[in-house]
């Protein structure tokens, strides 16, 4: 059996609802630009305008490398525990016109997760590559993601605004609020798999799914409950967005 939930999430209903940064709230991080080959280092700073990220001085460069992008110029960002990743809408002509991407790695010691609660701004563009925690769980089941080959172990966690998954395996973890997602489905009681906004290079229209294969069984009640969640948060959006 499969339900799928085809509405759109707009602003999230959560974001509204949590405390909203100082406009003048920023987080600065000693980081490494990576390149093709070596890499640079520099300062990358999050603030509610945006992320810029300035070379530091050192070697010499007739052009050092500074960037700035303002929230509306992003593609999408992933942001891991000391890698954050920013996605341009700006073509790579030497990649047949792929998207520009820029990787930043954080120094040892430092962590981009303080600055979530500036990215979430991002809505669907934000992809959070951590395993945020889940205050009063509803339910919680340990699960294998699949990949086409392989996969990784760990907990799929539900919360009242958010579904986690937590695993050992670098970048594999996920923190979805409920806007992140566009439908979930099941082929029955040992599977589940949601769609989500990240974007994918091998999936029609860059939705990314994520299957799980479920180690417990899991009651039809309690998939057609997260089933019913999930719309409600999408309609109750929809509602906010035609106001």
């Amino acid at each position: 059996m499969a339900f799928r939930i085809e509405a759109r999430a707009g602003a999230c209903l959560v974001a509204l609802l949590a405390i909203a940064p100082a406009a003048g709230q920023e987080y600065t991080y000693r980081v490494r630009h990576e390149h093709w080959r070596k890499f640079c280092s520099g300062t990358l700073t999050i603030s509610a305008g945006g992320v810029t990220y300035t070379e530091a001085g050192g070697k010499k460069r007739k052009e050092p490398h500074h960037f700035a992008w303002k929230y509306d110029g992003i593609q999408q960002l992933s942001l891991e525990a000391r890698r954050l990743t920013v996605l341009t809408y700006e073509d790579v002509r030497l990649k047949l016109g792929a998207d520009r991407e820029f990787r930043f790695t954080a120094e040892q010691g430092q962590t981009f997760e303080d600055a979530y609660p500036l990215l979430s701004k991002l809505d669907q563009r934000f992809v959070a590559e951590i395993p945020l925690e889940v205050a009063n769980p509803e339910w919680s089941m340990p699960v294998k993601h699949l990949y086409r080959m392989g996969g990784s172990q760990g907990e799929l966690v539900v919360g009242a605004d958010r579904i986690v998954y937590r695993t050992a395996k670098p970048g594999d973890s996920r923190t979805w609020r409920f806007e992140d997602i566009e439908s979930i489905s099941t082929g029955g009681p040992f599977s589940l798999t949601l769609t989500t906004f990240e974007r994918s290079r091998v999936q029609y229209g860059s939705r990314k799914d994520f299957h799980f294969q479920l180690k417990e069984a899991m009651p039809e009640a309690r998939f057609q409950a997260l089933w019913r969640k999930l719309e409600s948060f999408h309609t109750a959006n929809a509602l906010v967005r035609t106001r």
